[in-house]
């Protein structure tokens, strides 16, 4: 589905079938460098089974016009834009990643219009190595490199991953390579740089009174699990869950088990 947002083309995954306002809504916001894409087998199984999906592709991400946005703040003004283009009142939200910050500052900045919040591969504050900066800001296909060596708990996936011969690494490689070939404007560290300096998440997460999950690689070393201590204090009604056998990559390493964790706290 296409919308204008902020004046630009923006575009929304709705899982294979027509958006159907009459449903409820579950927003899905994708993490740094990627598009709406990481949620293809959660997106698809929601939208047949009773829920509107909006997959969005963030500014200057994937089919999304406009440049990327350099604060998570912004990229909450323009979800809450998308929300009104779309005749959206109220939604849920999930985020991975850098997606789990816009849903946080999203949800601290419209509770009203926010039914429930799950945050996966999360962390806050979010902070970025000045390597990491420095490779995605200069050497961007190191800083492509270096995270996903980093988010995935393995090189060889099979016969774990989801489909015979399928490469759960190199295809997360492949899309950030994508992603930097459609806008070379330096995605990635534009994308980076909006995670290191935000700083809000306490205060947003203070105000949150709606149910929340936390969904946390096990062996994720991008966004370990300790990680999330400031906000699972700031917020003590939410729920923790672990997948094990898993790192930052959730949705790739452990489809099913992702897939099963946020429909049944969606439909809880």
């Amino acid at each position: 589905m296409l919308l204008n947002v902020q004046g630009h083309e923006a575009y929304c995954y709705t899982g294979g079938k027509v958006f159907n306002p009459e449903q409820p809504t579950v927003v899905f916001i994708h993490g740094a460098q990627n598009d709406h894409s990481v949620w293809i087998l959660q997106t698809r199984y929601f939208t047949h089974h009773g829920f509107n999906v909006l997959a969005v592709d963030l500014p200057g991400h994937g089919r999304s016009k406009g440049e990327a946005l350099g604060s998570v703040e912004q990229m909450s003004a323009w979800l809450l834009a998308l929300l009104d283009a779309a005749g959206v009142q109220q939604a849920s939200l999930i985020g991975h990643s850098m997606g789990s910050l816009v849903a946080l500052e999203t949800c601290g900045a419209a509770k009203e219009r926010i039914l429930k919040l799950a945050m996966v591969g999360t962390a806050y504050p979010m902070k970025v190595s000045d390597t990491l900066l420095n490779a995605a800001r200069d050497e961007e296909q190191t800083a492509i490199d270096m995270v996903n060596i980093w988010s995935h708990t393995s090189i060889a996936h099979k016969p774990s991953a989801p489909g015979p011969g399928f490469y759960v690494m190199g295809g997360s490689r492949r899309l950030m390579q994508r992603i930097s070939a459609i806008n070379p404007a330096k995605v990635f560290y534009t994308d980076f740089s909006a995670c290191n300096a935000y700083a809000n998440g306490e205060q947003a997460a203070q105000t949150v009174s709606c149910p929340v999950l936390f969904l946390l690689g096990k062996k994720d070393m991008m966004t370990p699990p300790k990680a999330t201590a400031t906000l699972t204090k700031a917020m003590p009604h939410a729920t923790v869950s672990l997948v094990e056998n898993c790192g930052h990559s959730l949705m790739a390493e452990q489809p099913d088990a992702v897939l099963a964790a946020l429909y049944s706290f969606m439909r809880a």
